[in-house]
């Protein structure tokens, strides 16, 4: 079958808050071959990677995105990993095309799965989809006291593994940060698991960052989450140093697979968590689960937007048993629950999979997400390069 069409969708909130929250707007793509749709969903600000999809000839190796995914056929795996190949050929000056790409293969892999019948974790070569320990994904309270009963209040819908992130952390006195560290683990118990995310509040400070571990060693936090922003190796080496049984995570910023290996060589990364929403496809993101597999670190994947992004970012290591644990986002915006019919839910153990279901195995309902869709237009001289699809 032949790609006949990209459409994308860009939705909103009515009011974007300036918080951690990336289910505030989205860019969904749908991909129309052979009578059958695939969606997916790029982790990216939506309108500048749109504009990366349809931006104008600037020369040979900036191409819209665009260009190198229409009219390919697509009938196979083997065709996916052609048409991501050649965009990074064609589009590698253009550096939000791993972001536009990321959807478009998501898209790709889901419209073949339907295709073929077959989840798409079979299809990038696993013989199982394992479950994972999904650890619901919060944001730091603005208070230690709202923070203490988030904790309970998700321990209480029984989830046994919970992050705290962004918020005030980092911003204020170190007391006011151990108050918070210490608020969550008093929230989720003695037993729970505890993982904390400083969203690269620190840049490449490590004494800054090593004051707070103290309290993450006295909590008993599994990690410590993003303390530095992504390319700051050295830093992220020292602090490992530093933190005893708490390991480093990170990752989630790596836009292509070389981004995320160097992650874990360098930065000595005990948990790489990756975005299938920016790596730039989820046979990049399985590759990097094989890599940290046989170095040592665990996979984990990022995911704070829709099920539709949860299922595809739950492919790339399904089959890696001793992986086992999972984002899990619960304080969705109503644009990312309204975006599909069906939920990953939980299991009888608590536990989460990738979908044992064609293609995603996510139902999207792009109607009804009409009340977010943002009218848009791009225009270049007199040529209209995109403008809001119909829905």
């Amino acid at each position: 079958m032949k790609i006949e069409s990209i459409d994308l969708f860009y939705l909103s909130m009515p009011e974007v808050l300036d918080i951690g929250d990336g289910s505030q707007d989205a860019l969904i793509v749908r991909v129309r071959a052979g009578g059958l749709e695939g969606f997916g969903e790029c982790e990216a600000s939506p309108l500048t990677t749109i504009a990366a999809m349809v931006c104008p000839l600037s020369h040979s190796a900036c191409k819209p995105v665009q260009a190198s995914v229409l009219g390919q056929e697509l009938n196979e795996p083997a065709d996916v990993l052609r048409i991501g190949r050649l965009v990074r050929q064609n589009s590698f000056d253009l550096l939000q095309a791993d972001h536009a790409l990321s959807g478009v293969d998501m898209a790709l892999w889901d419209l073949l799965g339907k295709k073929r019948g077959e989840p798409v974790w079979r299809m990038l070569g696993w013989n199982e989809s394992h479950g994972k320990e999904p650890y619901a994904s919060l944001l730091f309270g603005d208070t230690p006291q709202e923070t203490l009963e988030k904790g309970r209040a998700m321990r209480a819908l029984g989830y046994r593994a919970i992050k705290f992130g962004w918020g005030p952390y980092g911003w204020g006195t170190l007391a006011q940060d151990e108050d918070q560290v210490h608020a969550a683990r008093e929230g989720i118990g003695a037993d729970g698991i505890l993982l904390v995310d400083a969203g690269t509040v620190f840049g490449d400070d490590v004494e800054a960052a090593a004051l707070r571990v103290p309290s993450l060693i006295e909590c008993g936090a599994t990690w410590f989450e993003e303390p530095f922003v992504k390319d700051a190796f050295d830093a992220h080496a020292r602090l490992a140093a530093r933190c005893g049984p708490v390991k480093l995570a990170g990752g989630e910023g790596s836009h292509n697979g070389y981004m995320a290996q160097h992650m874990i060589d360098y930065a000595a990364l005990g948990f790489v968590q990756i975005d299938a929403g920016r790596i730039g496809g989820l046979a990049v993101a399985r590759d990097v689960a094989h890599y940290a597999d046989a170095k040592g670190a665990i996979y984990v994947n990022h995911t704070f937007t829709s099920h539709l992004a949860l299922s595809a970012s739950l492919q790339p290591f399904a089959g890696l048993r001793e992986h086992t644990i999972s984002e899990y986002p619960v304080e969705l915006k109503p644009l990312a629950r309204d975006l599909t019919h069906t939920r990953i839910e939980r299991d009888a153990d608590g536990l989460v999979r990738a979908p044992d279901a064609p293609g995603l195995g996510v139902d999207v309902d792009i109607t009804a997400v009409r009340p977010y869709l943002v009218d848009a237009e791009i225009r270049a001289g007199d040529k209209i390069l995109y403008r809001t699809p119909q829905i």
